[in-house]
């Protein structure tokens, strides 16, 4: 089915309403990323990734495979795996209570379909997607491996481990995409540890780089990543940076770092929710 950008316009209004309603019904969760990577998420799992719920393997053989290394944003990785009909919708309902299959941080330990590892230790996801992605040329396999990482994320060493792995042994089917916000649980990551130019690091580690100034508009997100697609197996891994905006969509929680992980109270919900109508059913 080809889902026109109308079609994925009306899904990120509900995703965002879903974010919102999932954080606030278990009282926990992390808003700010989640929905500033709605876009990116709707994307992937209805445009980009050569993988559908009914082929889903935990393996990932024989289809592309998603890592989320920034495990905290499960809101939106739950509801885009919903809403394209992985598990049932009413189960996004569960988010966080105890013996859920929907927890805090991806957990494939109940067999939530779209999940193959837990991540949210930040500084790992990259590890585990150049060793998927290896297996993929171990089997012969010619699909692709994405990860996600956050800019927070970047300061750790591990990434940059992997970073040069990667890059040794020319791992050409994996894409790297950063989710660029500037922002961590402590404030902005410019005053918490400056990275400063990271598409001029990657660019040294000797990766492809490419940059998404705006991933909120569908004809340079989507351009943007096929390019990605079509630099695999060129004996270069790929990185994709997309300068997204914290909290987009809900002008209180906009580029506010205070949003990365806490749930909104009454008052907080309903505004939100009133600048988030319902496109589709709620959960």
């Amino acid at each position: 089915m080809e889902f026109s950008i109308e079609d994925l316009t009306i899904i990120c209004k509900q995703i965002r309403r879903d974010i919102i309603r999932m954080v606030y019904i278990a009282q926990s969760g992390h808003p700010g990323g989640s929905l500033g990577c709605v876009e990116l998420f709707v994307a992937l799992y209805y445009r980009i990734l050569a993988a559908t719920p009914e082929s889903f393997t935990p393996s990932g053989i024989g289809e592309d495979v998603f890592i989320l290394s920034n495990g905290h944003i499960t809101p939106v990785f739950y509801s885009v795996l919903a809403r394209r009909g992985y598990f049932p919708i009413a189960e996004l309902a569960t988010f966080r209570k105890i013996n859920s299959r929907l927890q805090g941080h991806p957990s494939p330990a109940k067999g939530l379909p779209g999940i193959r590892i837990a991540t949210g230790s930040l500084g790992q996801g990259l590890s585990v997607a150049i060793g998927n992605a290896l297996a993929k040329r171990l089997h012969g396999d010619p699909h692709l491996v994405y990860v996600l990482i956050g800019d927070g994320e970047a300061q750790e060493g591990q990434v940059w481990e992997a970073a040069n792995f990667a890059q040794h042994h020319q791992v050409d089917n994996l894409i790297t995409l950063l989710d660029l916000n500037f922002k961590q649980i402590d404030g902005d990551t410019r005053t918490v540890m400056n990275t400063h130019s990271l598409a001029q690091k990657w660019r040294a580690f000797n990766w492809e780089v490419l940059e998404i100034f705006n991933p909120y508009d569908w004809q340079e997100l989507l351009t943007g990543l096929e390019k990605a697609k079509s630099l695999t197996q060129k004996r270069k891994p790929i990185i994709v940076l997309l300068y997204t905006t914290l909290g987009k969509g809900v002008d209180f929680m906009e580029n506010d770092h205070n949003w990365h992980g806490k749930a909104p109270n009454t008052i907080e919900f309903e505004k939100a929710l009133s600048q988030l109508p319902a496109t589709m059913e709620d959960f």
